[in-house]
C-alpha cells in the first residue's frame, strides 16, 4: 500500500500560515482538500507538511450589503449556497455554488481553494471573471482579469495566501453549464453577467484557463437577449478536444449556455 509521512499545523491566522509556508517550501495549504488529497494519493504532489487554514476565523466570514459581497477564502461552497443574503442580493453566485459537485464536495470544498487550483472545468473562476471581482490576499488584491494565467495557473505567489474574495452586485446575473454527468465538472460553463457599463461573459470548462468571450460581450451590451447570444459564432480554436467533446462541440455550447444565462438573468 502506497503511504508517506507528512507533518500537519492548524493555522491561527493568515499571517501565522504564511510564515510557516514561508519556511519551508514543500509545504502546501491545506483547504477544503478536494483538489489536494486526491492529488496526494495519486502521487502527484508529496509536501512535507500541510497548513490547514480552514479554522482561520477571519477567512470563514460573509460580508453582503447592497453594492458589494464579500466572502472569506475558507467559505465552502454550501455555506455560499445557502446564505440568505447572498441569494437575496446575488442569487447567480448562490446558484452556481449550489451546483458545484455533490453534497460531500460542497460541504468541504472552498472558495479560495478553487480559485487557487483554477481547474480548467471549475465553476467558481467563470463567477469571478463574470463580475470583475477582486481576490484579496495577504499582501494585495487581484483583479480578477490578473488572476487566472493558464491551466492550473494563477497569479499567486508561492507563499500567498486568498483571504478574501470582494463580489461587486451587477445588475443582474446568472450562470449555466453543460456538465459532466460523472463529475459534476463543467464541459462549458458561461456566466453572464450585466454591469452598469456593460455585460461581462465568462466561459469555463471549454479551454485551458476560464476566459472572457468579447465576441458575446460586445453582442449582448448592444442588446441584452437571448437572440443576439445565440446569434454569436465561436471559433473553435484554441479550445479543448478530449474523451468528452470536440472543440467544435465546445464552441456550438457557448453561445446557447450564454442565450440560456440572459434568459434566467432578465
Amino acid at each position: 500500500m502506497y503511504s508517506y509521512s507528512f507533518d500537519y499545523e492548524r493555522a491561527s491566522d493568515a499571517q501565522a500560515a504564511v510564515a510557516s509556508l514561508t519556511a519551508d517550501g514543500e509545504a502546501k495549504y491545506l483547504a477544503g482538500g478536494q483538489s489536494l488529497l486526491p492529488t496526494m494519493r495519486l502521487r502527484l504532489a508529496q509536501p512535507a507538511k500541510l497548513i490547514d487554514v480552514t479554522r482561520i476565523a477571519a477567512l470563514k466570514e460573509i460580508r453582503v450589503d447592497a453594492a458589494m459581497v464579500t466572502i472569506g477564502a475558507a467559505v465552502c461552497h454550501a455555506d455560499v449556497a445557502e446564505h440568505f443574503d447572498i441569494r437575496r442580493v446575488l442569487p447567480g453566485l448562490a446558484e452556481l455554488a449550489g451546483n458545484i459537485g455533490d453534497r460531500q464536495v460542497r460541504a468541504r470544498g472552498t472558495l479560495g481553494g478553487s480559485l487557487a487550483n483554477d481547474d480548467p472545468a471549475a465553476d467558481y473562476p467563470a463567477a469571478v471573471l463574470g463580475l470583475a471581482a477582486t481576490i484579496v490576499t495577504d499582501r494585495r488584491r487581484i483583479a480578477a482579469d490578473d488572476f487566472f494565467v493558464d491551466m492550473y495557473e494563477t497569479a499567486l505567489e508561492p507563499s500567498e495566501l486568498i483571504v478574501a474574495v470582494e463580489f461587486p452586485v451587477p445588475q443582474t446575473c446568472a450562470y449555466e453549464k453543460f456538465r459532466n454527468p460523472a463529475s459534476q465538472f463543467a464541459l462549458v460553463g458561461v456566466f453572464v453577467a450585466r454591469h452598469a457599463d456593460g455585460v461581462r461573459v465568462a466561459v469555463t470548462g471549454a479551454a485551458s484557463s476560464v476566459f472572457r468571450s468579447t465576441e458575446l460581450e460586445k453582442a449582448l451590451t448592444a442588446d441584452f437577449t437571448s437572440a443576439a447570444a445565440r446569434s454569436v459564432t465561436i471559433a473553435p480554436d484554441g479550445l479543448n478536444t478530449d474523451l468528452h467533446a470536440s472543440a467544435d462541440y465546445r464552441a456550438h455550447l457557448i453561445p446557447v449556455l450564454a442565450a440560456r444565462a440572459v434568459e434566467r438573468a432578465r
